[in-house]
């Protein structure tokens, strides 16, 4: 595990530990833990800290809580995605999920109990600090909610027309957008051209989200694959053909590096783009789109 990983590990443990303790419903704490351990590529928290970093902030406690918080309601959105009344998915990351593990009742309140917590342990993390809490609060809540957060993203899905850009915005590009403004405000930087690249990864890995579920296997993905065809998803594959959603996450990915700001670290955070970029290419077409 790198050094980096450690401290997402870390501050994931410390958040849960804090309230999963005497008098908290055994059977709800180990559906929480189940829906964030072992976690997945953790590129949201990642892309925070790798921000902070680059802004010459790389060791602040505040870019591990921010990182934290923001994982803590991407992994509360997949328990709540995953539920009969969306996906009806059996799998999350090649194991039951939460509602399929412990049932829908406790899957719906592990995923309210994970909301919360995320600004719980903000605020536990930089109650000292409110000229840097607020800013992140509002810029991790505005993540989440309405207009443009994930709830919005996932409300998309039942109305009877949407763009596939609004859809991606809002369902994955929120939180993507939100770790990358949060790694900026932690190191004292401007968050609003900082977000400019999160909306372009973020729209990125939900491209190539749309291609792994025509593209992939359910090995490879850790979950059923075909359902947006299915569920009548909006798709970039479907909307553009695969070669189309290629080109078009070669083209995000090109426009996130060039948006990122002068910084110490800019040369470094390009490369991890462009990794991660190769990363979440389903296996089958990463030769095609290099």
């Amino acid at each position: 595990m790198d050094a980096t990983a450690a401290r997402i590990e870390r501050a994931l443990s410390e958040a849960i530990d804090s309230v999963a303790v005497e008098g908290c419903p055994p059977r709800l704490a180990e559906a929480v833990r189940h829906a964030v351990f072992p976690g997945g590529a953790r590129v949201r928290p990642r892309l925070c800290m790798a921000v902070a970093a680059a802004c010459g902030h790389g060791e602040d406690p505040a870019a591990d809580a921010a990182a934290a918080a923001i994982e803590l309601l991407h992994c509360a959105s997949l328990v709540h995605d995953d539920l009969p009344c969306f996906d009806d998915s059996p799998l999350r990351r090649g194991r039951p999920s939460v509602h399929s593990a412990f049932g829908e009742p406790l899957a719906v309140l592990a995923g309210d109990a994970l909301i919360v917590l995320a600004f719980e342990h903000l605020a536990r993390r930089l109650g000292d600090s409110p000229e840097r809490l607020a800013p992140l609060l509002l810029t991790v809540g505005g993540s989440v909610g309405m207009p443009l957060g994930i709830t919005a993203g996932q409300a998309w899905e039942c109305e009877p027309e949407v763009s596939v850009a609004h859809y991606h915005r809002a369902k994955t590009g929120a939180l993507f957008a939100a770790a990358t403004a949060a790694g900026a405000q932690v190191a004292g930087a401007d968050a609003a051209a900082w977000r400019v690249v999160g909306d372009k990864i973020g729209e990125a890995y939900q491209v190539a989200d749309d291609l792994r579920d025509v593209a992939a296997t359910v090995q490879e993905v850790g979950k059923p694959v075909g359902r947006d065809a299915e569920l009548k998803r909006p798709s970039a594959a479907g909307e553009l053909g695969v070669e189309g959603a290629i080109e078009r996450l070669k083209g995000l990915v090109k426009g996130a590096v060039d948006a990122i700001p002068e910084c110490p670290g800019r040369a470094r955070l390009a490369e991890v783009l462009m990794a991660e970029a190769r990363h979440i290419m389903p296996k089958g077409l990463a030769q095609h789109a290099a």
